[in-house]
């Protein structure tokens, strides 16, 4: 049996939780919860994963696996040949991969604003810092509505659930900054793509 190290609040778990319940294969792992941050590591899972970081999935039969898109890529194998493919071969894996990457990139961001408003004390915090980390969510929300919204209306892909992981967190975390502001198409897949069954059973709270 795997174990999936993990919190339910973060993003990064949220996506592998996503696609063990998309493909039927929630059974095949242990959850084990962490929890700390780059001050205090707390119970994160150093001794798998040196950089004290989740998700990091332990497997009976090789290495520790750590890295979100590490860690789905290798679920992703696991899935029955007949069942849905989330990184397709031939050319649309790039834009899977991207769109994926891209995703992930707008919770990096909210991660570290939410770090420098957190861990930071209120002299301490650069606003400069902060409105920076926002600019790269919301030109990589711009992106997506002007360039991926027919590949988000396609099969469902990593690139979605990484993309519908990312403005669940913004929800979760950075609410007040209304990101569905000028972006109608998104907002829209958004309302549509948050109630799957997998993304409703793994909503942060």
């Amino acid at each position: 049996m795997m174990v999936l190290h993990q919190s339910p609040t973060s993003p990064y778990v949220r996506k592998v939780l996503i696609l063990l319940d998309e493909a039927g294969q929630k059974d095949t792992v242990t959850l084990a919860f962490a929890s700390g941050t780059p001050i205090d590591p707390g119970t994160m899972p150093v001794g798998a994963n040196p950089l004290g970081k989740i998700p990091a999935l332990e497997r009976p039969d090789g290495c520790t696996l750590y890295d979100s898109r590490v860690i789905t890529r290798y679920l992703a194998t696991l899935v029955p040949e007949d069942g849905p493919i989330y990184y397709p071969d031939g050319p649309r894996l790039w834009e899977v991969l991207t769109l994926e990457s891209t995703g992930d990139g707008i919770v990096d961001a909210a991660i570290l604003m939410r770090y420098e408003i957190g861990l930071r004390s209120p002299e301490q915090q650069s606003a400069a810092w902060i409105d920076g980390q926002w600019a790269k969510i919301t030109r990589a929300l711009d992106a997506i509505e002007a360039r991926w919204m027919a590949h988000l209306a396609g099969p469902l892909c990593m690139g979605q659930i990484a993309v519908g992981c990312a403005l669940g967190y913004l929800d979760f975390r950075l609410d007040d900054r209304n990101w569905r502001s000028e972006r109608p198409a998104l907002a829209a897949w958004y309302e549509s793509f948050a109630q799957r069954p997998s993304m409703l059973a793994t909503t942060p709270a």
